[in-house]
């Protein structure tokens, strides 16, 4: 199985310096704003994907 994916920047300060941080899975630190945080996966959305069926180009 694979490793789980990293973020990309920081959410609070948009810097890339990012570090795992102790606190255990999927906590980050980031050395610019001296913050931590944790990311979660919820879940799948019951609705799954949605068709645009009004013959438009979709954006």
């Amino acid at each position: 199985m694979s490793e789980r994916a990293a973020p990309f920047y920081c959410p609070y300060c948009g810097d890339e310096d990012l570090r795992p941080h102790e606190q255990g899975h999927g906590a980050w630190e980031c050395a610019a704003c001296n913050r931590a945080f944790q990311l979660k996966f919820l879940g799948l959305l019951a609705r799954g994907l949605q068709h645009n069926d009004a013959g438009g180009q979709q954006i």
